[in-house]
């Protein structure tokens, strides 16, 4: 009889702890899954190809985008991922990483800008865009955002970025902060980083352009923002809109003094 109670006693025990124990393997499981599949990153592959395309003389005007100034002057990658988006003079805009691409592609190369943002994501010179957005980004890996709000323009972009964060709508009523605006919430296994305030290292837009092991495919932030809207059932945003930019800002100040892994690699 005593021998049963001991028994009784330790199965009851377990029972207890088995949520909690259950709840953090799920975490952990995810981060190990992570954690290998970083080692061989396919990214890479997007990253290489991005820096043989910034090289190559292409378009109609046969040149190499290896004056693009996208913040730090001409041909400078590196740190400039993290200080974008930014005001820029020669646009009078505040553009992101692709969007300022498009820019370049355009007067630099003689591409037609307006084109390329109408073609769907991973097809034609989308594909290169994105690619050339990794290489960008991993030219900044471990480095803190520190996006400027100097401009009235960039102020202005962050506070824009901040509405539209919290804009419910939809046939879901549905915002960003619906999964982004506190702590501690998840989705299936996804635990969703609080976007409102600084997430940490390599989390959130400090993560992006990202490998999607789902898709296989390399998602650049627009894309990962066109696809957040399509979540919460919104029309699609065009690419490089000053909505989708806005949102980028708001995320990239908030998320000023966390480092950079981008391009890192998602479920």
């Amino acid at each position: 009889m005593k021998k049963l109670s001991t028994l009784t006693i330790a199965a009851s025990l377990a029972l207890s702890v088995a949520p909690v124990w259950a709840q953090k393997s799920a975490s952990q499981s995810i981060d190990e899954y992570r954690e290998m599949l970083q080692d061989g990153n396919p990214a890479d592959l997007f990253v290489a190809k991005g820096e043989d395309v910034w090289k190559q003389k292409r378009g109609p005007k046969n040149a190499s985008l290896e004056q693009c100034d996208l913040g730090k002057g001409p041909g400078v990658v590196k740190g400039v991922f993290a200080e974008l988006p930014r005001f820029f003079a020669d646009t009078g805009r505040v553009q992101d990483m692709e969007s300022r691409l498009l820019t370049c592609m355009e007067t630099l190369q003689g591409f037609n800008a307006a084109e390329i943002a109408k073609t769907g994501f991973g097809k034609g010179e989308q594909k290169n865009v994105t690619a050339l957005a990794a290489w960008i980004a991993s030219e900044s890996q471990g480095m803190k955002f520190n996006l400027p709000q100097s401009h009235a323009q960039e102020k202005m972009f962050y506070e824009v970025g901040k509405r539209l964060f919290f804009q419910r709508g939809g046939t879901h009523d549905f915002s960003c902060a619906s999964c982004h605006g506190e702590d501690g919430k998840r989705i299936r296994l996804q635990d969703l980083p609080n976007l409102t305030k600084n997430p940490g290292d390599g989390i959130g837009f400090a993560a992006w352009p990202a490998y999607r092991v789902s898709n296989g495919s390399l998602w650049g932030m627009q894309q990962r923002l066109n696809d957040c809207y399509r979540q919460q059932r919104f029309p699609e945003p065009a690419f490089g809109s000053d909505a989708t930019i806005a949102l980028g800002v708001y995320l990239g100040v908030n998320a000023k003094g966390a480092k950079s892994i981008a391009p890192a690699i998602k479920r």
